[in-house]
């Protein structure tokens, strides 16, 4: 399953030597909640492998779209199973500059808008 999510970089970690085969890095980025900014989310990612690179072109504070699979795994140790769920990002593109909405507004300037000419029936 694939998926993509766009939010600013908060934090990106170092690259972690797990085993001798084995590494991963994970970053966070915050996504706007578009109700109350106060209940925002803070995803945590995974990059592995020849991935953990995929962050580097990126700063935090910068907003950008992270493609990524859940994967799942069942961990089993002394006789007690445990699941547990990575989100595992493959690609991290930069979003273009973006313009607050307070500069959107202030740059906006209503045109008038000419009256509908008689005998036109659309109804907007």
């Amino acid at each position: 399953m694939n998926f993509e999510i766009t939010g600013k970089l908060i934090l990106k970690e170092s690259t972690q030597d797990i085993s001798a085969s084995f590494k991963k890095r994970e970053f966070v980025i915050e996504v706007e909640n578009e109700r109350n900014s106060e209940w925002n989310d803070f995803i945590k990612f995974q990059l592995t492998q020849d991935r953990c690179s995929a962050v580097d072109s990126v700063n935090e504070g910068q907003l950008i779209k992270v493609s990524f699979n859940i994967r799942g795994r069942k961990w089993e140790k002394d006789g007690k199973v445990n699941y547990f769920s990575n989100l595992e990002a493959w690609r991290i593109e930069p979003v273009g500059s973006q313009v607050p909405p307070a500069e959107i507004s202030a740059g906006y300037q209503q045109t008038d808008i000419p009256p509908a000419e008689e005998g036109d029936d659309l109804p907007f």
